[in-house]
């Protein structure tokens, strides 16, 4: 039975404590260039269509009713529920032409709805995008999909619930943050206990197969008390999976973080000490430690799949189904088809005036070459398992991995000395210390990332 437990070292976190990545690809999506377009995208999909094999579809709805101040996704903000009308007119269109491109015995084994918030559009309009899915996508008519929706429980209700669960989603995640009113008031995202659990209990009755609940800590005003009885809150509830993600201060790139006071952040120590809270308190909850900041219960999908060594990690995060090929529809949305990596226009207006055109709406993509489709291997197997074999990596690549990561591996050996990791002629094995320090062991493998390491956020 593999170790999924882990130990927090508070002077190793604070010596590595830097900015990085967080590998939800390799290469980052950085590395993504406007020489990818649609004709390259076309002939990745011949090439995945040749291969075969199953997919996974992600659906972007942007809008959002109110701005969190933390936020950093791809959003629009806006009460004018009008919006959605022509955009989802638009995606209709896209999955129509993108469904012509792949082959239709190709199962569609996972689909994700994310955001913004997808709940933002009515019964009707989710109805008629799942119905518009469905035409031209394998989508399973059995319920044996991995079929994801992320909701605000806000703009969620019993009916909404029964409505996506009839729509064939089985798998649900919740937007939370933290209960604390103070800092719900800071970030400008006052959520009730009634409305989450709610939904929550809806979901369970309704026969959704997983729970997940998203939480943030360094938000402003938090400290590690007020965190703790917004967990041991929801512990009560016993969700099958927490995230539970680093806020990332970055105002320069995101100008909603700039209504954040500043002064109001808790301290780098005082993260640490949530941090330490939270490893704890879920452990003792029975929880398991996935990496990155997910925990499940042992008998979820996610910590099965770790222990039988096929976890994977994609732009959703870590996932069951590394056999699929990621098509990324509507504005925004990345895609991984073959061995190439793309992204649609960022812009709506850019985006609709190519659905317009009836042309696909790529803007931008990298092809892996030889190099990063091994490095990706070697990051996957790492952050996905903690552990990695050379022999595996030398079969499936003809190389000699003390040869080829040389100077690697000797980059290695402070976090080696410090007790990471550990490295013998069989492998790497990231000890339960370094499961928290992840992407700076992932970072060693990384050849792009000193040019790029100040656009991202810091690991801790």
């Amino acid at each position: 039975m593999m170790d999924q437990s882990i130990q927090f070292d508070l002077d190793l976190i604070k010596r590595y404590d830097k900015s990085g990545p967080r590998y939800t690809s390799y290469p980052t999506a950085l590395e993504l260039h406007e020489g990818f377009g649609e004709t390259e995208y076309r002939q990745h999909i011949e090439k995945s269509n040749a291969a075969g094999g199953p997919l996974s579809l992600y659906l972007h709805i942007p809008f959002c009713d109110t701005v969190c101040f933390y936020c950093a996704c791809n959003k629009i903000v806006t009460k004018n529920r009008a919006h959605a009308v022509p955009y989802l007119d638009n995606l209709c269109r896209e999955i129509e032409m993108q469904g012509a491109l792949f082959d239709r015995n190709r199962p569609v084994n996972q689909l994700h709805w994310g955001g913004g918030t997808p709940t933002f559009l009515n019964a009707e309009q989710m109805r008629r995008l799942m119905d518009t899915t469905r035409a031209h996508f394998n989508l399973h008519t059995d319920d044996s999909g991995e079929y994801s929706i992320e909701v605000d429980p806000r703009e969620t209700n019993d009916r909404t619930i029964a409505e996506l669960r009839a729509l064939g989603f089985n798998r649900i995640s919740l937007g939370l943050q933290d209960f604390d009113p103070d800092v719900q008031k800071a970030v400008n995202r006052l959520q009730s206990k009634q409305q989450t659990f709610a939904v929550l209990a809806a979901a369970r009755q309704e026969g959704f197969r997983s729970t997940n609940i998203d939480l943030i800590y360094g938000l402003p005003l938090q400290t590690v008390q007020s965190f703790a009885d917004t967990l041991d809150q929801i512990l009560a509830y016993a969700p099958d999976r927490f995230s539970i993600f680093n806020y990332a201060h970055m105002p320069s790139r995101f100008k909603v973080q700039r209504q954040i006071d500043e002064a109001a952040l808790p301290s780098p120590a005082a993260k640490l000490e949530i941090l330490q809270m939270v490893g704890q308190k879920l452990t003792d909850a029975g929880y398991v430690y996935i990496g990155m900041d997910h925990f499940a219960k042992p008998d979820d999908e996610l910590a099965v799949a770790q222990r039988q060594g096929k976890l994977y990690r994609n732009f959703q995060g870590y996932s069951t189904h590394s056999d699929c090929d990621l098509v990324g529809l509507g504005v925004t949305s990345i895609g991984r088809v073959g061995d190439a990596y793309m992204q649609n226009y960022k812009e709506l207006d850019e985006y609709a005036a190519a659905i317009s055109q009836r042309k696909l709406p790529v803007f931008r993509g990298v092809d892996l070459d030889a190099d990063d489709k091994l490095r990706r291997a070697v990051i996957t197997q790492l952050i996905c398992h903690f552990e990695l074999s050379f022999e595996k990596i030398e079969r499936e690549f003809d190389i000699v991995f003390n040869d080829y990561f040389a100077a690697e591996l000797a980059n290695l050996q402070p976090m080696k000395t410090d007790g990471l990791l550990d490295v013998t002629p069989a492998g790497i094995q990231v000890s339960t210390a370094g499961r928290l320090l992840i992407r700076n062991i992932c970072m060693v493998f990384d050849k792009y990332l000193a040019q790029k390491q100040q656009q991202f956020s810091r690991v801790i």
